[in-house]
């Protein structure tokens, strides 16, 4: 079977909604066994059988107390946990700026660090979520380009220092993905034009929609695969055109 993982065991931060939840229950679904690291805990996937640890990632020592169950071995990180905000520099206040560093970055080198030993003596993959602001720059985006142009970095550097270790680290870049958060966003800040606001965001993209969570979590699958042994160090844009096809 192509891009199989039985045996692997997977940690997904950020797995209980969104993109997190496609790539715990595709990565699952090939063999995996996976467990999350969230804030909050998913029924539906407790009752699908998967395990839930609730720790803040940006906090160190309760990140590793949390993870003190895990087996001793990891086969694969995935990084996906992160937090948006929508602001020029003048809009982005000093604690909303602090509070995405420490999501998005902090947060990655929490987990990395955290869980490197666990993966150094066997090698195996780890995989960032980074964003098409990785590479372009999004009209009000300040604090989100900022932290997502350094996973990119930070992506690269895992990458050339652990190459010997037997450990690939990739990073993807989503445009614009419908989950709950856009639907929550174009409720809260839209009322009553949340249909036309969202067709407008969709056309953002060159493809004329928005990605889907699964469409991600497939991309994420393959990086994670034997399929994929030999990438590293590299970036992959998920993003209907966006980077290249917009002008930018």
């Amino acid at each position: 079977m192509k891009f199989d993982l039985s045996g692997k065991k997977a940690v997904i931060t950020g797995g209980s909604s969104g993109i997190g939840k496609a790539i715990v229950e595709t990565l699952s679904q090939q063999g995996a066994e996976v467990f999350i690291l969230d804030l909050n805990e998913n029924p539906s996937l407790t009752e699908a059988g998967m395990t839930t640890l609730t720790t803040d990632i940006t906090q160190w020592e309760a990140l590793n107390e949390a993870i003190a169950p895990l087996p001793s071995s990891i086969d694969i990180l995935v990084n996906n946990a992160g937090i948006g905000f929508v602001g020029n520099i003048e809009q982005t206040e000093v604690e909303d700026f602090d509070r995405l560093y420490q999501v998005n970055v902090k947060g990655i080198f929490n987990c990395i660090k955290a869980l490197l030993p666990r993966m150094k003596n066997h090698g195996g993959v780890i995989v960032n979520m980074a964003s098409i602001v990785s590479h372009v720059a999004v009209k009000n985006r300040l604090a989100y380009t900022t932290t997502k142009g350094a996973v990119l970095a930070m992506t690269y550097a895992i990458a050339k220092d652990y190459i010997d270790n037997g450990i690939r680290c990739n990073s993807v870049s989503p445009a614009r993905v419908h989950t709950p958060f856009v639907d929550d966003y174009l409720e809260k800040n839209y009322p009553g034009k949340e249909k036309e606001m969202f067709e407008n965001l969709s056309k953002t993209q060159p493809l004329g929609r928005m990605g889907k969570p699964q469409e991600v979590a497939d991309l994420v699958l393959y990086l994670c695969s034997d399929e994929a042994s030999f990438i590293t160090g590299t970036d992959f844009p998920i993003d209907g055109g966006f980077i290249k096809l917009n002008g930018n």
